[in-house]
């Protein structure tokens, strides 16, 4: 197993390039995390500035659209690499074998193609945003302390690329567990049911998870 519990893995290329961009992934989504608790910070700032001295911290909210895309975006390859995001578990789960790993695979296609359009449409959004003969680069920036709003506009093509290349990654694995017929694909997560959902939980909390 390798992060997660309901992921197996091997020897093969496809597994190590699966390892190789998990790496990555949990560096996004640690930066995710990052940003979270910078937010916290400055709301303590902000609050503790309006309480004592009767002025908030200046552009806090200017701060907070910066670090949306972090909180929104960059964990999403990571939590879809676990098979963390909401899914139809009931209406999968009866599935076994080979007709199983095609409806993972023909969804996983359809979620592929979804993301290529959104990474086209969110790098023109960036793009209209960003000029190397502008002040910052930017053409435009945020309304209180004028941060320029380029940077957040460029992390959503950025997570949605890193997320094209973990769904690139899982077809090979599902289309390769289709032709084989393996119940124990690699590099995607595994269904499990719901007793061994809650003994990888405890695991997790008493610290005994590997």
């Amino acid at each position: 197993m390798a992060g997660s519990a309901s992921v197996l893995t091997d020897n093969s290329r496809l597994s190590q390039l699966d390892r190789g961009l998990y790496r990555v992934e949990r560096v996004l989504a640690l930066l995710s995390g990052f940003a979270v608790f910078s937010l916290m910070i400055l709301a303590v700032f902000s609050v503790g500035g309006r309480n004592i001295a009767g002025q908030p911290l200046p552009g806090y909210v200017d701060w907070i659209e910066q670090a949306m895309p972090l909180i929104a975006f960059m964990g999403v390859s990571y939590t879809q690499r676990d098979g963390g995001h909401i899914r139809m578990d009931m209406l999968v789960g009866a599935l076994k074998g080979r007709a199983l790993y095609l409806a993972e695979l023909i969804t996983t296609i359809a979620i592929l193609i979804l993301m290529i359009l959104l990474v086209w449409g969110t790098w023109a959004h960036f793009m209209r945003s960003f000029d190397f003969g502008a002040p910052w680069w930017s053409r435009d920036s945020s309304m209180d302390i004028a941060l320029p709003l380029w940077p957040a506009k460029l992390l959503a093509p950025v997570a949605f690329g890193v997320l094209c290349l973990r769904l690139c990654l899982q077809i090979w694995a599902y289309a390769r567990a289709l032709i084989s017929g393996t119940d124990q694909p690699v590099a995607v997560p595994l269904i499990e049911d719901v007793a061994t959902q809650a003994a990888h939980e405890a695991e997790t909390v008493t610290g005994h998870d590997e």
